[in-house]
């Protein structure tokens, strides 16, 4: 009406201005966190915008006095209702009188009882569009879109269900919405079938270490026929509580406190009762149509619909009757009473026995009493409708009924399904597991203690099992005794039951048992940090294995569980996949996915796009990726530019020089700059300025050591991995290097052996440069090369060395005679032979270069040679055609076949190296981010002040860090294979 309307006028406009401010500044920082006030502020403003209620604004006196046809008293009318102008003469009119008003109640819910008890809900009109409510419920109150609708209908009255029915309605509906990632919808209220609905959820939630926030169950009510609505009244949208008088509801009814999601349908009316079908069905038909799958899908395949119908009326009849028109299974529980019933005695009979008389005869036996008020002409219509179904049905199912294996295990006893479950184990029986555990078998309550210790003693008597007791014999966790075959028992009973559920898949890993090891690891919580770990645990025994075939099986598994799951979850859904690697995983010692993948050495994990997408948005920090380098280095000299937008943030910033100078790369840029300048000044003072006294320069060069020191200080407190990196070895054997440098330099006897050790420090210290250019997509993988190259002489000398001593120890004992003095010993014995690798050949084996005055004939002067044996010619006696046949061999040998095997080595090793170029240049940057992830901002020498401030925080304040302390059994057990 124009009087209505002029009323809603200037809300709406309001609404229209918030909602816009909203959602244009939600545009501009769509990657920026945004506060809980800010976000209900822009719910508020959509739910204002969209969402309407129904209200009477015309009161006309009812059937009793001061109550209005609408059937709500006369003080919820507001005055112009009560004296309308503009409907004076007329009769009060449902489709006329009652109209739509921005709602006034949304929010949160909380309710009484066990648990957190929470959920969100919204009063929303008769005539609302589904697409709004589909909206509302995918991104406004982030439900994620289902794979599967489960639609609960039946009665709405309090029934009875015998208790074997109740269970198995109850496991099977969750079984199926938890694992399918179903939402459930159903009339909402604290009755009848969605009452026992909220059991089953509540009873998953109770029992299931998961959160409840999985199973989403949305309950569809009549705004209208709610008990102590009025406290669902929050026109700002805020928290309420709503408790649940069932004593007093009289007529009315309660919401269910066990559904997580609640849309409250409201026509205007009061105590009217189905409001809500029309717009339930409306909304099931809509999410029927969407695509199933991610956003952006475009396949065919769209969400499937389920009706699941316990007991109910004739009016479940006709619900059943739409729904299989419109081609939407139905699953009757036979048992559950009623129409329920009623279908499912007939559902196994040909249809000419399906008559009216047998109707009539069900009809009175399961309706009792309100058989009676059925009229001959409604139980003709309801048969033809059963009829009509047979027809269209492809298969209606009652529980009982079905012709499934599962049948059998609802009748066995929990205690004859673990004593299967553990025959099935030890027998390796894995499809056997997999119904077990499909069927009702519970891992938190089968591995018991004694259940878990009979499982490890099966395991083979190998070399894991004695170190993992030994491990565990020494420390406080554990569960249960485990026993190693050999005496040695293993306490483990102060496991908690978070890791439970881990027991049988780290079972089956060390068994190497591939497919026992796929159903367990399907029972894991955090499945891609159980595959990492898997990863780890295989990799480090067929590292340690004797037997070769069975190593190399357990390599193949690791690389199975080494690129599993992430690759899916990325390609489904790109944030929450990259939010997983960086996720402390409780289970595995606080630790996270990338973490596990470094620590099991996992190239072809962490090479993945999606990592290698974190990693490069952990690089950059606040910066964005596509800046160019130059930009940033520009912006490093003239910080002023960042704010005139030459180079890009991630997200708006409020200080942006902050995430400019706090992001890795630009602390990566400065420490390169600060490290030549280390070396460059180290240079001038060895080469011009190393004094008696230290000079200025010196002491600015001890003072950056220190800083170099400090920063090497923290980095042990914070990596317990530290040691295992070649670099951190190379940093540590350069300080210390400097140190015995600096302290002989400091004594004047030792001075100048204090310069020559810190000339050899200098050495050391350039080699570390190599380390910047691990950054490098094309220099890093050189720099792998020249470790392992380096790891393969390193073996090789020792070969190399067996010829070296035996060739040198020969030609010097026939040479020279007692030669005693122990340089020219070294000499003559490896130092001459070793050089003869590399094409210095010597003279003096075959007397053609012997001069008597380039020799000492006792050996007196220090820096000549001892003669050789000399004849009554003055001549070497030496056997000139043994010494030349012995220089021929050992060239031989020596530098043409071992050189020409090192040379192969090297090509080897680098052909390794190039194939997987970009596989290992992406697994070795990890540790370069990491490093420059946690380091201050600043460059040494000035990171000595960062230091200070962490000195006196932790320290001078005893500011404890954030550090976890916890680690569970399954942490353990990969300290123990390490």
């Amino acid at each position: 009406s124009p009087h209505v309307a002029s009323r809603m006028g200037v809300s709406e406009v309001e609404s229209n201005l918030v909602h816009s401010l909203a959602h244009s500044i939600a545009t501009t920082s769509k990657h920026l966190s945004l506060s809980p006030s800010f976000q209900r502020c822009t719910l508020a403003s959509w739910i204002r915008e969209h969402i309407r209620k129904k209200e009477c604004f015309f009161y006309e006196t009812g059937d009793r006095e001061g109550v209005c046809k609408c059937g709500y008293p006369k003080i919820h009318h507001v005055d112009e209702a009560i004296k309308p102008e503009d409907f004076v003469g007329e009769s009060w009119n449902r489709h006329r009188h009652i109209c739509e008003v921005p709602t006034d109640a949304y929010g949160d819910i909380s309710f009484d009882g066990v648990g957190q008890k929470t959920g969100k809900y919204v009063r929303v009109s008769t005539d609302t569009r589904p697409e709004v409510l589909y909206q509302l419920l995918t991104e406004h109150w982030n439900l994620t879109p289902p794979n599967l609708l489960i639609s609960v209908t039946g009665g709405a009255k309090n029934f009875y269900l015998k208790a074997h029915l109740k269970n198995m309605f109850h496991r099977g509906l969750i079984k199926v919405a938890h694992t399918t990632g179903a939402w459930i919808i159903t009339g909402g209220t604290h009755t009848g079938v969605m009452k026992h609905v909220g059991q089953a959820v509540r009873d998953h939630a109770l029992s299931s270490s998961s959160m409840r926030g999985q199973i989403v169950a949305i309950g569809v009510a009549t705004w209208g026929t709610l008990h102590n609505r009025h406290a669902l009244v929050q026109p700002e949208g805020f928290s309420t509580h709503y408790s649940m008088d069932i004593q007093g509801q009289g007529h009315l009814t309660c919401l269910d406190d066990n559904h997580t999601h609640f849309l409250l349908v409201d026509d205007g009316t009061h105590g009217r009762y189905g409001v809500e079908i029309e717009l339930r069905s409306r909304l099931e038909k809509l999410i029927s149509q969407q695509p199933l799958g991610t956003k952006g899908d475009t396949s065919d395949v769209t969400i499937p619909v389920v009706c699941v119908v316990l007991d109910g009326g004739p009016g479940t009849l006709n619900t059943i009757f739409n729904a299989m028109l419109n081609g939407t299974p139905c699953v009757i529980l036979e048992g559950s009473g009623r129409i329920a019933d009623v279908i499912a005695q007939v559902a196994g009979l040909p249809m000419t026995r399906v008559t009216i008389a047998l109707i009539h005869q069900l009809m009175k036996r399961f309706f009792g009493h309100e058989y009676e008020t059925f009229s001959a002409h409604k139980i003709i219509e309801w048969t033809k409708k059963v009829l009509s179904l047979f027809s269209k049905m492809q298969r209606l199912l009652g529980c009982s009924l079905c012709p499934d294996r599962s049948v059998f295990f609802h009748t066995l006893q929990s205690s004859d399904l673990e004593e299967a479950m553990l025959s099935a184990l030890i027998g390796d029986k894995p499809e056997f597991v997999r119904l077990l555990l499909e069927n009702g078998v519970s891992l938190r309550h089968f591995l018991k203690e004694n259940t878990l210790c009979e499982l490890y003693n099966q395991l083979p008597n190998c070399f894991l099992l004695r170190k993992l007791a030994k491990r565990l014999q020494s420390d406080r966790w554990g569960r249960g005794q485990v026993s190693s075959r050999q005496g040695t028992t293993i306490s483990m009973t102060h496991v908690s039951d978070e890791v439970r559920h881990l027991d049988l898949f780290l079972w089956a890993v060390l068994q190497n048992n591939k497919e026992m090891a796929e159903i367990a690891w399907e029972q894991c919580r955090d499945c891609m940090s159980a595959a990492l770990a898997a990863s780890k645990i295989l990799k480090k025994m067929a590292q340690e294995g004797s037997d070769a075939d069975e190593a190399e099986e357990m390599k193949k598994l690791a690389n199975l569980y080494e690129t599993r799951v992430f690759s899916e979850c990325y390609s489904c859904d790109e944030e929450r996949a990259q939010k997983l690697l960086v996720r402390a995983s409780p289970s595995w010692g606080r630790t996270t996915c990338l973490r596990l993948a470094l620590e099991a050495d996992d190239k072809s994990f962490v090479a993945q796009s999606g990592v290698q997408a974190v990693l490069t948005q952990i690089w950059c920090g606040e910066l964005g990726v596509d800046n160019p380098v130059w930009r940033v280095l520009i912006c490093m000299l003239f910080f002023p530019l960042i704010y005139t937008g030459f180079v890009a943030f991630r997200w708006v910033q409020l200080h942006p020089l902050v995430g400019l100078y706090g992001s890795p790369q630009v602390k990566f840029y400065w420490n390169i700059v600060a490290y030549f300048a280390f070396l460059f000044l180290f240079a001038v003072v060895l080469m011009i300025d190393f004094q008696a006294t230290p000079s200025a320069g010196e002491l600015l060069l001890y003072i950056w050591l220190i800083s170099l020191v400090c920063e090497e200080v923290r980095q042990v407190r914070h990596c317990w991995m530290y040691i295992n990196d070649l670099w951190n070895i190379l940093d540590v054997l350069s300080i210390l290097i400097f140190i015995v440098g600096l302290a002989c330099r400091l004594k004047t006897e030792l001075f100048y052996a204090g310069k020559v050790i810190l000339c050899v420090d200098f050495v050391v210290f350039c080699l570390r440069l190599m380390a910047i250019f691990t950054i490098s997509r094309t220099l890093g993988p050189k720099i792998i090369i020249v470790r392992r190259m380096m790891m393969d002489m390193f073996f090789f000398m020792f070969l190399l060395s067996i010829w070296v001593v035996a060739y040198g120890v020969a030609k010097q004992g026939i040479l020279i005679h007692n030669e005693n003095r122990l340089d020219w010993i070294v000499r003559g014995a490896v130092y001459e032979p070793y050089l003869i690798i590399f094409g210095n050949v010597p003279t003096n084996v075959d007397n053609a270069g012997f001069d008597l005055d380039s020799c000492s004939m006792n050996g007196t002067d220090p820096l000549k040679p001892k003669c050789p044996v000399l004849n009554e010619n003055h001549k070497p006696a030496f056997p000139e055609w043994l010494t030349i046949i012995m220089l021929c061999v050992y060239l031989l040998f020596a530098n043409i076949l071992l050189l020409n095997l090192l040379i192969a080595i090297f090509n080897f090793t680098f052909q390794e190296v190039q194939d997987n170029t970009d596989r290992i240049w992406k697994f070795q940057r990890y540790e370069l981010i990491k490093e420059y992830h946690s380091r201050p901002a600043a460059p040494p020498p000035f990171i000595i002040l960062s230091h200070l401030y962490l000195f006196l925080k932790h320290v001078v304040l005893r500011r404890p860090p954030a550090k976890y302390k916890e680690f569970s059994k399954c942490s353990m057990l990969l300290f123990c294979l390490a």
